[in-house]
């Protein structure tokens, strides 16, 4: 066997186990649960998440999900929408700080969603759609802890968090609360970029134009009846 051609077969080798371990690692990446949007801006209103459930068994179904949202920052207003062949069980707990809100004090907050009766199959995911009334108005994250049990008894505990730059083996689902947009301020001198003001500036502007326009106008017919004027005295 020739050197070029050893060294392409090497070449091809190394190209193709590269290829292999890109796919085995977005397979291990996309077998973690996790919650989408990625981000949500703090205090966001009317909102929902989706938890999303691939199965990384090949002999196994997943039977259920259990979802746990944190309490120190509460998510109000919890809704889950209904999912075929699935039951979801909401819990709630009582919180350690009430939260103020413009319809009153809450004291209590969702705390564990359950889905059973369901299943997902081997090479198959689920997509779990939570809606909220608010997310917390601090905080930098959320962390969603999930177990994940198998129909052969297996439970998956996603519960790690991140810390540092490396990302554990069993990730827990993670929301990055981003900051909020400022209040728009009708006040000040913003409001004279309104489109009323806008609109007064421009007729300002046009009457202004054809004001200069009727002005100039005047200007050349007295010029040109002046100097008809001077012509007709000349002897």
């Amino acid at each position: 066997m020739s050197t070029t051609r050893t060294t392409l077969l090497r070449a091809g080798t190394v190209a193709a186990l590269a290829a292999a371990g890109v796919v085995i690692a977005g397979g291990a990446a996309f077998a973690h649960v996790t919650v989408h949007p990625e981000s949500y801006a703090k205090g966001a209103t009317d909102g929902v998440l989706t938890f999303r459930v691939p199965n990384e068994e090949d002999t196994a179904a997943t039977t259920k999900v259990q979802v746990f949202l944190p309490t120190d920052h509460p998510v109000l207003g919890v809704l889950v929408h209904p999912q075929d062949g699935w039951t979801a069980k909401v819990t709630t707990a009582a919180l350690k700080t009430p939260v103020k809100t413009d319809d009153g004090t809450i004291t209590e907050a969702a705390s564990e969603i359950t889905f059973t009766g369901g299943r997902i199959g081997a090479g198959q995911y689920e997509d779990f759609d939570v809606a909220f009334g608010q997310l917390p108005e601090d905080g930098g994250r959320l962390v969603f802890k999930t177990l994940q049990t198998y129909s052969d008894g297996k439970v998956v505990r996603w519960i790690e968090e991140p810390a540092g730059g490396e990302e554990p083996e069993n990730p827990a689902p993670v929301l990055k609360l981003t900051a909020a947009a400022p209040a728009a301020d009708d006040s000040g001198p913003a409001a004279a970029k309104t489109p009323r003001a806008s609109g007064a500036s421009d007729s300002t502007a046009r009457g202004l134009g054809i004001a200069g326009l009727v002005a100039g106008v005047i200007g050349i017919a007295a010029a040109v009846f002046a100097i008809r004027r001077s012509r007709s005295v000349q002897p």
